[in-house]
């Protein structure tokens, strides 16, 4: 699997800021993708080395336009601890 493949997009909210400051970086990932395969992936993409992977399941909820009952989407997030010193860019330049 290539590793734009496994590595979707970067996950940016409040929560993830927090955890950034702490070299934690989450993504969402491919759901056929192992931890191994992640770390590879942020690896080769960002030239980091990767300390941590942990992933996560995200589990579908049930959304309602007025009659119709449907489900949003599931997929897979990894929050991924870097090397000390490391850090990745998310915005090109962060002030």
């Amino acid at each position: 699997m290539n590793a734009h493949n496994v590595i979707i997009r970067p996950i940016i909210s409040e929560n993830t800021y927090a955890l950034m400051e702490n070299n934690r970086y989450t993504f969402e990932v491919a759901k056929d993708a192992n931890k191994f395969q992640i770390k590879d992936a942020v690896e080769e993409i960002f030239n980091v080395k990767v300390v941590r992977v942990n992933t996560l399941r995200v589990k579908p909820k049930i959304k309602r336009v007025r009659y119709v009952a449907g489900k949003t989407r599931s997929w897979k997030k990894a929050i991924v601890t870097l090397r000390e010193g490391d850090t990745i860019e998310i915005f090109g330049t962060q002030a």
